[in-house]
């Protein structure tokens, strides 16, 4: 009885032929992927960061000057801004303000406007309403989130800035 040769372990594959087909078909799924890849990550980047802080920063160089002189003369008042924060609940804020003198002596009839600026998203920012406690004291109430936020307080007499408080805080 004679036995039937095994297939040899060595044996030539038979090859598979490279059609027009195929390579088109891996061209499209390449550039599928890519293009759909560049989509989604163009979405993200508009959809998380406007990437606009300063609507000219032709007019914003323009106006350092006067922010300079401003700064100058805020200098020369040596006022002194307190600010302390309170959490009475609901997540809600209250943000209390104490403005004195050089003296030491509390100020009032100022008007006070106030930011908590978002350091990297402007579209975040929240406007405090604050409200004359009397004394040089101001409270405002908000909804502000946990996290680092640029506290602005613009202190105005009749209708002109002359005072501006600018810090960095971390609410919990």
């Amino acid at each position: 009885m004679a036995r039937a040769s095994a297939p040899a372990a060595n044996a030539p594959k038979p090859s598979r032929e490279l059609t027009g087909r195929a390579v088109l078909l891996m061209l499209l799924a390449f550039f599928g992927v890519v293009i759909g890849v560049n989509v989604i990550m163009a979405r993200f980047a508009v959809t998380t960061f406007a990437g606009v802080e300063t609507d000219s920063s032709y007019k914003a160089g323009l106006a350092f000057t006067a922010e300079h002189q401003a700064a100058e003369r805020q200098a020369a008042l040596h006022w002194k801004v307190d600010v302390a924060f309170a959490s009475p609940g609901g997540g809600a804020r209250e943000i209390d303000v104490v403005v004195r003198d050089a003296a030491g002596k509390p100020l009032t009839n100022l008007v006070a406007d106030g930011e908590l600026a978002h350091p990297t998203d402007a579209r975040r920012d929240v406007v405090l309403d604050l409200e004359p406690q009397g004394e040089g004291r101001y409270r405002a109430r908000t909804q502000a989130g946990a996290g680092q936020w640029d506290l602005v307080i613009d202190f105005a007499q009749g209708g002109e800035r002359v005072f501006r408080s600018k810090n960095r805080v971390q609410l919990p």
